[in-house]
């Protein structure tokens, strides 16, 4: 079951898609995270939704937030498939221990091994105040999220 609105939000340290560790503590009480968790790269839903943020990213990063994307693949694979679609935000590896984020956030599906399309938006105290949590094949609405910012 994902963590609730209300809950704090469970911290952690990934390499993004480069190789560079990054703690959601080191943005607390400087940036809102938007948290998307994505099952795997070089999917067509993956791409799509990914690239959709890319299309709107002034409105999902700028100096009041950060966005964060999640998946269990490593960070390698994160880098060829962020180099191929120019996506301009970070792409954290979830790889190993395998699933450990997704599973503090409770959008890893074990059956599949990868992370559900979870969709966290944190505020600057590490308070989650909005979350999604579609199935596998279902793509998400951004515009939901961007509500989500803007009521923050």
């Amino acid at each position: 079951m994902a963590i609730e609105v209300g809950a704090a939000a469970p911290d952690f340290r990934l390499p993004d898609q480069h190789g560079r560790p990054v703690a959601l503590s080191d943005l607390r009480h400087r940036k809102n995270v938007v948290l998307l968790f994505f099952p795997f790269a070089f999917t067509s839903v993956c791409a799509g939704e990914l690239r959709a943020v890319q299309d709107e990213l002034a409105a999902f990063q700028n100096e009041r937030t950060q966005v964060l994307a999640v998946s269990c693949d490593s960070m390698h694979a994160l880098r060829v498939f962020s180099d191929t679609e120019g996506l301009d935000f970070p792409l954290l590896s979830d790889f190993w221990p395998h699933g450990t984020a997704s599973r503090a956030y409770g959008v890893f599906a074990e059956d599949k091994g990868c992370a559900l399309r979870g969709t966290f938006v944190v505020d600057r105290c590490g308070t989650v105040r909005w979350t999604i949590v579609n199935g596998l094949p279902d793509a998400r609405d951004l515009h939901e999220y961007a509500k989500a910012l803007e009521a923050l």
